[in-house]
């Protein structure tokens, strides 16, 4: 009788081997491709920054109007975010990464054969449809695939995705734009979406389940509005403190918060019959909660930084766009190398021993630059502080990312995902908005009149008090940091986890 039960758990079985070898191998495929693309579609997003001053002068439009490149593609991903979730309830993982790519390469081919700049913004737009699709649904098949005690380490190397892809892609950029008009860098990266597109339809196979999700038209409409109207409303702050706002900021903002309001009812309602557009079920989870809005408080400070240090660079210590880039690279390099081994000390030790120091580390570089940037300052501090404040983000973000999304049940995984990333965006427009808000009140508060032209001593206090403002906010960072929890992994009686079958 013993030997009977004893035999199952000794003997090795062929087929069960050769099946689990199998499905490792597609699931290595699945992730490979699927960081290829969203590496490519993140390197699109940041090439168009450099690229302005030549569109602007090539299409005849002014620095607004160019701005509008950036503000159309930010503002489509908040609107189409959102849906994501629902998408990747009702299509399999291949038609959603077919449907991302195809959107992608005809948003590109639009672009590069764009001779007025409204056609270029309806590329940009088609662009942005197909980048809002694929990061949560890298992320969400991540969830389903990886093992929660290997988590850390593939969020580690998506890490790398989302630092180096937008830290290089300036850099690319103008490489590229040495030898070659501004629609090259579409032309450029056509060929390679659509290599991307006939790999990922050969060989990215399906690992999700689907069901009968039925859309919602009222919340679609809802999500639109209040997220676009949010996203445009803190990103014109920034505008209106420079004087530069073409409606008031307060305005969309609060059509935003009203409408958002009223989504938030309606998903409510809906996910009672789980027809939710956005299942927010996902906040029952207190780790995924205080996860999601310490990612949110990061995010705003690193936004705003990333947008304040050129100014500062370029009107106190004079130097060129050139430069600038050089002391961004080196820390978001620094970020994105980094996050496989943050991912491996993730899943080893847990969040806490990582986030808490890295809060730490943000609020340190931050002050840095609010004690000691001035107008006789080195770019050395600039230098040194942004390395530090990338070397303290790292540590948050992939920690973060696995904690929140591992604190889910699985079928609220395409819901968090799109959760996470909606709210990236709303912060990131929040960060900027603030930061360029305070540095305008602390242009005028040193007696500016020309926002577009400060002198040294007026650029250095307007980043002063911007810089006081993220020092107090990482504070917040810091103190959420302890509320998160160490998640519990669970395992078969036998010991081990075992994905779903699919």
């Amino acid at each position: 009788m013993t030997n009977d039960t004893a035999a199952p758990q000794t003997d090795k079985n062929p087929v069960a081997d050769a099946e689990g070898i199998a499905l490792a191998a597609r699931n290595r495929m699945a992730l490979i491709l699927l960081l290829a693309a969203v590496f490519v579609v993140f390197l699109n997003e940041t090439m168009m920054t450099v690229a302005l001053p030549k569109i602007q002068e090539a299409l005849r439009i002014d620095a607004t109007q160019g701005q509008w490149l950036t503000t159309a593609f930010a503002l489509t991903m908040a609107v189409v975010i959102p849906t994501t979730g629902w998408l990747m309830q009702r299509l399999n993982t291949r038609p959603v990464f077919i449907t991302a790519m195809i959107t992608f390469s005809i948003g590109t081919l639009i672009a590069a054969l764009s001779p007025i700049f409204e056609m270029l913004i309806v590329g940009r737009v088609v662009q942005a449809i197909g980048t809002a699709i694929m990061m949560p649904l890298m992320m969400t098949t991540v969830m389903t695939i990886v093992a929660p005690q290997d988590r850390g380490r593939i969020m580690g190397r998506i890490s790398i995705v989302m630092a180096v892809a937008p830290a290089v892609g300036p850099t690319v950029s103008g490489a590229l734009l040495q030898f070659l008009p501004w629609q090259g860098l579409f032309w450029v990266m056509l060929p390679i979406a659509l290599v991307m597109l006939a790999i990922g339809a050969r060989f990215v196979p399906n690992v999700s389940e689907t069901r009968e999700a039925p859309l919602d038209v009222l919340s679609v409409i809802l999500s639109a509005v209040a997220f676009s109207a949010l996203v445009y409303g803190l990103s014109s702050i920034g505008s209106a403190a420079l004087g530069a706002a073409p409606v008031a900021p307060w305005i969309p903002t609060s059509v935003g918060l009203a409408v958002l309001g009223a989504f938030i009812w309606r998903q409510l309602r809906l996910q009672r019959t789980d027809s939710a557009l956005l299942d927010l079920r996902t906040f029952l989870s207190r780790n995924f909660t205080f996860s999601v809005t310490l990612l949110a408080v990061a995010m705003l400070a690193m936004f705003g930084v990333i947008i304040l240090i050129p100014q500062y660079a370029r009107y106190t210590l004079g130097l060129d766009v050139l430069w600038v880039g050089a002391i961004l690279l080196p820390g978001s390099l620094l970020m994105g190398l980094l996050g496989p081994l943050i991912g491996r000390l993730y899943d080893k030790y847990g969040p806490r021993p990582l986030i808490v120091p890295g809060a730490i580390a943000v609020s340190a570089a931050l002050w840095l630059f609010a004690l000691t940037l001035g107008e006789g300052s080195s770019w050395v501090i600039l230098l040194g502080g942004f390395i530090l404040l990338s070397l303290g983000l790292g540590f948050l973000f992939t920690p973060l990312f696995s904690v929140s999304l591992g604190s889910l049940e699985p079928k609220l995984y395409s819901y968090g995902s799109a959760t996470v990333a909606t709210l990236q965006q709303v912060a990131g427009a929040a960060g900027i908005a603030l930061f360029v808000a305070l540095y305008a009140t602390g242009l005028a508060g040193a007696g500016n009149l020309d926002p577009d032209h400060p002198s040294a001593a007026e650029a250095a206090a307007g980043a002063h008090l911007a810089f006081i403002a993220g020092g107090i906010i990482s504070f917040a960072v810091i103190a959420l940091t302890f509320f998160i929890r160490k998640l519990d992994i669970p395992v078969t009686p036998e010991g081990e986890w075992a994905p779903a079958e699919h």
